[in-house]
């Protein structure tokens, strides 16, 4: 794809809510007599960067040069974190302390490919002001030598309205665009940004109604970005593929664009390779039917992985030219 070409060498500033997910791999044949749960015979343990850390990850598996900023512990979680981002942008990852909450950890028990439990070490409390500043600090400091900002909001207190705003206002004093992967029910926090990429779930909790048909869909996106102030917006819809709302007619026709996955092995992380492919081609200044285009891709190849993937260029260019033979 041309475009994965333009991309290449492109700086992206990725801010938000970072986490350590652990996956722990076994097999399970019987049933423990304790209470009717597998007993899964443990064979392996992986961590990997979720939340924005796997955004980052996702930019350079595209070729892309991240730049980050995120808020950890200061504990071993912390550590084992940094760590994971060694040869990949590790000169450009600010990880800033805060020592009252611990570094998020979620960790995913597998047996064989299936999902057994998950469970979540966390706090999701607002960030104390000093850190607010220091993200600020960095963001003012990147903004002059990245194409575009992309925000991985989890809910966990990072992406805070405060925040949100003074880097929403900061991008566009520089003219860079803003890509948003939102959660919660309050969007005003939102308001202004160039992008804003909801699923199905999230766009209905937005909007405080149902949206199960593709009209309600429809309605639910055009309204929230009226009312938000939002100039587009990305609507995954799982299996169904995306809908995608553009300015340019205040989301009158919205594009479709249909899943590229050939067989769903796991939904995790798929959001943040969306994020990353929509904000590396925003940072370039393509049209927005092409990132989406290539966010499609991109998250069709990650669903086919079991865990937190990232798409590589040679597999995105493998999945662009088999839509192409039909295959």
């Amino acid at each position: 794809m041309q475009l994965l070409d333009r991309m290449s060498g492109v700086k992206v500033l990725c801010l938000g809510d970072i986490m350590l997910d652990r996956f722990v791999y076994g097999s399970a044949s019987r049933i423990s007599p304790e209470a009717p749960v597998p007993v899964v015979h443990v064979s392996k343990q992986v961590h990997i960067p979720g939340g924005v850390g796997n955004v980052i990850l996702n930019l350079a598996a595209m070729r892309i040069h991240p730049v980050g900023v995120a808020v950890v512990g200061d504990d071993a979680g912390a550590e084992l974190l940094a760590g994971l981002f060694t040869g990949v942008a590790a000169d450009n990852l600010r990880l800033v302390r805060d020592p009252d909450r611990p570094t998020i950890i979620k960790t995913r028990i597998l047996a064989g490919i299936q999902q057994v439990v998950r469970f979540d070490e966390e706090m999701a409390s607002p960030l104390p002001e000093p850190i607010n500043r220091d993200i600020i600090a960095v963001v003012e400091e990147n903004l002059p030598r990245v194409g575009a900002v992309a925000v991985s909001d989890y809910g966990k207190g990072v992406v805070n309205p405060a925040l949100m705003q003074d880097i929403i206002r900061l991008a566009a004093a520089h003219k860079r665009p803003v890509a948003i992967d939102p959660k919660g029910f309050d969007y005003s926090k939102y308001a202004g940004a160039d992008l804003v990429k909801p699923n199905r779930k999230e766009l209905g909790e937005a909007v405080g109604g149902i949206v199960d048909t593709d009209q309600e869909v429809v309605e639910a996106g055009r309204s929230l970005m009226a009312r938000h102030r939002i100039k587009n917006l990305l609507v995954t819809l799982s299996d169904k593929g995306m809908l995608l709302f553009l300015e340019e007619d205040g989301g009158a026709n919205p594009v479709t664009l249909p899943s590229k996955a050939r067989e769903v092995f796991d939904v995790t992380g798929a959001g943040d390779t969306v994020l990353a492919g929509m904000t590396a081609s925003m940072a370039i200044g393509a049209p927005l039917h092409l990132g989406a285009r290539l966010a499609t891709l991109a998250a069709g190849v990650v669903v086919g992985k079991v865990g937190t993937a990232v798409a590589r260029v040679d597999e995105i260019v493998k999945a662009a030219r088999d839509e192409e033979n039909g295959a």
